[in-house]
């Protein structure tokens, strides 16, 4: 099944402090906009609204998880 992947979803447990980080932290909400925007690119991407390489996909793919443990992290720490 095809669907994004909202941090709300991936860490349910802290979506009150996601909510806060994203209008008080100024680093934590470029973290949060550049996996949104990497996760919309891989949606249209598998979605087939954007055509792209399985390597392109793949490695955006990895993106999106860096992000995301490196999004973890911060919550845990912050």
């Amino acid at each position: 099944m095809i669907r994004k992947h909202p941090l709300s979803e991936e860490f349910p447990e802290f979506e009150d402090k996601i909510l806060e980080l994203k209008v008080d932290n100024e680093h934590f909400k470029n973290l949060y906009e550049a996996y949104d925007e990497v996760d919309h690119e891989i949606y249209r991407i598998e979605s087939d609204a954007e055509p792209a390489s399985d390597e392109t996909a793949n490695q955006l793919r990895i993106k999106r998880l860096h992000l995301k443990d490196e999004i973890y992290k911060f919550l845990k720490e912050n």
